[in-house]
């Protein structure tokens, strides 16, 4: 599956969160909305009068245009779908790309239950990482930082070989 094939299909499956994506769908979509998100922020520059600068730091846009929102927006749906179908080809829940997000309301919650959010308010950060509750909460900061990082490992899996419980393997199967 090429480039457009791939923007083409995920666009077509918008809403569609069952089923399987193959490595190249997902990965080609992604690089879609890495690109537009770029080309979006460079036009909100310009037409909106922002900060775009290029220089040997690489490309610089900052601007608060409707156009890079818009394209957020526009891509959210189709990009978690993919996600979600691509989690399901590698024989997973769907509910594993929502891992880092997971982790951070667990972690939010409890900070929040130990009284963390108060010592950090008063400047007391040492504080948040005393006793057996900060040790709990650092192991968390640990988990939350390589969350990310094992999801992107997950999305990278080959697909399980033959049909799995979300649906036939996308590789053996005519689009």
């Amino acid at each position: 599956m090429g480039f457009a094939a791939a923007v083409k299909v995920c666009f077509r499956k918008y809403f569609t969160f069952s089923g399987r994506a193959s490595r190249p769908e997902y990965w080609w979509f992604v690089l879609f909305m890495l690109l537009g998100g770029i080309l979006a922020a460079v036009l909100d520059g310009l037409l909106f009068w922002g900060d775009v600068s290029v220089g040997a730091e690489g490309v610089s846009a900052e601007t608060s245009g409707p156009l890079n929102g818009l394209f957020g927006l526009v891509t959210l749906v189709p990009g978690l779908a993919a996600g979600w179908r691509r989690m399901h080809d590698s024989g997973r829940s769907g509910l594993f790309l929502l891992y880092p997000l997971i982790v951070l309301v667990g972690i939010a919650g409890f900070a929040n239950f130990i009284g963390a959010f108060d010592a950090a308010t008063t400047g007391d950060v040492a504080q948040m990482f005393t006793g057996l509750a900060g040790v709990v909460l650092a192991l968390s900061v640990v988990v939350l930082m390589i969350s990310p990082l094992l999801v992107i490992w997950w999305l990278t899996r080959p697909s399980q070989p033959g049909p799995n419980p979300y649906g036939p393997n996308p590789h053996e199967v005519a689009p």
